[in-house]
């Protein structure tokens, strides 16, 4: 962090903002305009910004990404046209799990409680297996388990237990989730 104070000033270095200029040109140039399969050059441009990608990741090019440096894509994740991934803290995305479309991942927030509104950043952790339907809201800090779905439009405030259903606004568990593979290998 910065600045105290965002009333006075950035909350991010001189460096830090330019180097966000320069990626946004990048991405509005190379990255927003790229045709949908061309998911390998996408990758290959959020490498050259810093992003730790996977194998086979596909991120649309309607995602908008505010820090790729901030940004880990473990292999075979999806990441929907329309998701919000604003990175200004730390954004880690399992094995084969899926953001779908309209969904705003937040790591970054402000303290009220201060006069100057600081800036306070806290990372997410999305875990192996994990979908979270559309338009869905995860805050600063959260993690959310392996195997678990979020359902569509949910709020999710605090850690989400692996492999179950969460959903609402809050983000509450539901239920287990439970594949049907385990299901037919159970009988």
């Amino acid at each position: 962090m910065y600045n105290q104070d965002t009333h006075t000033g950035p909350s991010f270095s001189l460096a830090n903002r330019i180097k966000r200029l320069v990626w946004g040109v990048a991405q509005f140039l190379f990255f927003r305009y790229s045709p949908k399969p061309f998911h390998q050059w996408r990758a290959f441009i959020l490498r050259c910004f810093g992003a730790k990608i996977g194998r086979g990741v596909h991120v649309y090019p309607g995602v908008k990404i505010w820090a790729p440096w901030n940004l880990e894509l473990a292999d075979e994740c999806g990441i929907a046209n329309g998701v919000t991934l604003y990175s200004q803290g730390k954004i880690t995305i399992g094995l084969r799990s899926v953001i779908s479309q309209g969904t705003n991942l937040c790591a970054g927030t402000h303290d009220y409680t201060k006069a100057g509104f600081p800036l306070i950043t806290k990372p997410i952790y999305i875990g192996d297996h994990v979908w979270i339907a559309a338009e869905s809201f995860v805050h600063p800090g959260v993690t959310i388990g392996n195997g678990c779905v979020i359902g569509a439009r949910s709020v999710v405030t605090k850690d989400m237990p692996a492999w179950t259903i969460c959903a609402g606004h809050p983000c509450l568990p539901v239920k287990e989730r439970i594949l049907v593979q385990e299901v037919e290998k159970a009988s």
